[in-house]
């Protein structure tokens, strides 16, 4: 998995009154877990900007200006309610002997006989969570989709997998194409329809002129 770099400084003070100089002087306070100890550290906001602006995943190496180098994930991040500015970020440190568990995107390859037909194409699952060692995190999961007909299902036992495990149930639906109007009858379908609101409108038009005729005229 590709990594981005996120030069960093150790902070001394945690707390409000440090934060809060840190956010104004547009830096992130952040947290790095999984070590001996918490390490907290302080980074550029621009800096997030590939990491966290962006469909893909990536791993993370944090460089503090003592020297110091971790490799790690993102964990958790927060954001401002209203400027949507990052407040604080949460890292979780890798160990090239210890499994950690993320979340991968699901990236669609092939095309549908079922969709070319003009099936309705599903892809309900954009990640799939996955366990695995640093170095076999993939980039994304190949799902193919080349033999899904009209009310097919690709379930997660069918995606490509590699040195990694999938943390979901085998009856998870990674993608599916449904039937929709255009593939059950196109226009045929819709002159059944008029032909069948043409006969409802000849039926209460008849039933109209028998109800007139069987009310008195008033005198």
């Amino acid at each position: 998995m590709k990594s981005i770099t996120i030069k960093g400084s150790q902070r001394e003070s945690v707390g409000k009154v440090a934060t809060k100089a840190l956010r104004n002087a547009g830096k992130v306070p952040c947290v790095l877990y999984g070590g001996d100890q918490a390490l907290h550290f302080s980074a550029d906001e621009l800096s997030f900007s590939k990491l966290v602006y962006t469909p893909n995943v990536y791993t993370a190496t944090i460089e503090l200006e003592n020297g110091d180098k971790f490799k790690a994930i993102l964990q958790d991040i927060q954001f401002h309610p209203v400027s949507d500015k990052i407040l604080h970020v949460d890292f979780y440190q890798l160990h090239d002997d210890k499994e950690v568990t993320m979340d991968i995107p699901v990236r669609l390859e092939g095309n549908s006989p079922g969709v070319l037909l003009g099936g309705n194409l599903r892809n309900p699952y954009r990640t799939l969570r996955v366990r695995a060692l640093p170095a076999n995190l993939p980039d994304f999961i190949t799902a193919d989709i080349s033999s899904l007909k009209i009310g097919d299902k690709l379930y997660v036992t069918d995606v490509s997998t590699g040195d990694y495990t999938i943390l979901h149930p085998d009856n998870t639906v990674v993608a599916q194409v449904r039937i929709s109007r255009l593939s059950v009858g196109g226009p045929a379908a819709d002159e059944d329809d008029e032909d069948e609101a043409t006969e409802e409108g000849a039926e209460a038009e008849a039933g109209t002129d028998a109800a007139a005729e069987a009310t008195p005229a008033a005198e």
